[in-house]
């Protein structure tokens, strides 16, 4: 009988471009005692770089272990599996020069497939990738590693309960920007007359949702927008700044026809690739970088809680994205009306749920 592994993999950076690091490990499919495991910095680079790199060690591992293996890896990062799936093209050269390397791994298995899991499915080898960006290296084959069973395991004490946190997530309303679509990032425009009414529906949606806890980028028409909801519902607001918007640079005020006529090469890649910065501005990468850090914060200081979270376009994906355990690839392909709502829940055990995207029923 053919043998069958599992690789998990998984890579992350510490400033996307910073400090990186992969982990994977081996598992044998039927029993799922780990058989390899595999850890290493990987100096400043990229979240995707690193997952590479993760896909890379744990593809030698398997080599190393039995190439007559059939393997399934699996990865949380959307990007690798469709790539290495063969169904999105690969663009970047540090990746292409790491996915060329993990083919040549791959052709000289038996058989390898590639699986996207949520991220919660995946917290061994982001353990290791995380040990490794802390600069504790791990290269540790024990492949005498004792088999346990989960029903082997008696727990001590009573499991701790599963906590969930409800974030609705607001963007602010209209400007003199929004109906001409244009880039708007780090302005300090007020709300039009259409964006106040806005945001004083938006407050009349809220008094029904139980929000706790509200908390707001500190630019102007999300400080406006907050104010009149928070008012309504009688609580105070908290401004955090990494929920500001993406700082669109050269970009700034421009329609994209205009980003496009004026800065052509540099429009076109910041508008296709999530790692390369608006000219003079911000990556989507670096926005998920200080995003992602405003949401481990709200969910560490409001767990439990209904929070409402008045933010802008390019951050509200970003949680949408975390919130259904994709790439943040996947902003280029939500749209968000002014004043929209949308709701993602997350649980302690780590699971989380997108309930609403874009929904503007409070507005008719």
């Amino acid at each position: 009988m053919t043998r069958r592994l599992i690789v998990e993999a998984d890579g992350g950076s510490r400033g996307n471009p910073g400090p990186a690091g992969y982990g994977a490990l081996v598992r044998d499919a039927e029993t799922g005692r780990v058989l390899a495991e595999r850890a290493a910095s990987v100096g400043r680079a990229t979240n995707n770089v690193a997952e590479y790199g993760g896909l890379v060690a744990g593809l030698q591992a398997v080599l190393d272990l039995d190439p007559t293996a059939e393997v399934e890896v699996r990865m949380d990062s959307k990007l690798v599996v469709e790539q290495m799936s063969g169904r999105w093209q690969i663009k970047h050269p540090d990746m292409r020069q790491l996915a060329m390397q993990a083919q040549k791994i791959a052709r000289q298995l038996a058989q390898v497939r590639y699986t996207w899991v949520p991220r919660a499915q995946n917290g061994a080898a982001d353990a290791l990738a995380n040990s490794a960006m802390d600069g504790k290296p791990v290269h540790r084959d024990p492949a005498v590693e004792a088999v346990v069973l989960e029903d082997d395991v008696q727990p001590t004490a009573e499991p701790a309960p599963v906590v969930t946190t409800v974030t609705h997530l607001l963007r602010h309303g209209q400007t003199e920007h929004t109906p001409e679509r244009r880039f708007s990032g780090r302005n300090e425009l007020p709300l039009s007359l259409t964006g106040r009414a806005e945001a004083e529906a938006a407050a009349v949606r809220a008094a029904g949702l139980g929000v706790e806890v509200v908390i707001a980028s500190p630019l102007l028409r999300t400080r406006e927008t907050a104010e009149i909801v928070a008012a309504a519902l009688g609580l105070p607001v908290t401004f955090d700044r990494d929920l500001v918007e993406l700082d669109f640079g050269d970009l700034e005020g421009l329609t994209s026809d205009e980003a496009q006529a004026k800065h052509p090469l540099a429009a076109r890649r910041f508008m296709t690739d999530i790692s390369v910065a608006a000219p003079g501005g911000e990556s989507i990468a670096d926005v998920a970088t200080r995003v992602a850090r405003a949401r481990r914060r709200i969910l560490s200081d409001h767990a439990g809680k209904t929070v409402l979270i008045v933010s802008h376009v390019t951050p509200i994906k970003l949680f949408l994205a975390a919130g259904l355990g994709v790439g943040d690839e996947v902003v280029h392909r939500v749209f968000l009306e002014a004043a929209s709502l949308c709701t993602v829940t997350w649980s302690s055990d780590g699971r989380s749920s997108v309930r609403l995207v874009n929904d503007t029923g409070h507005l008719r």
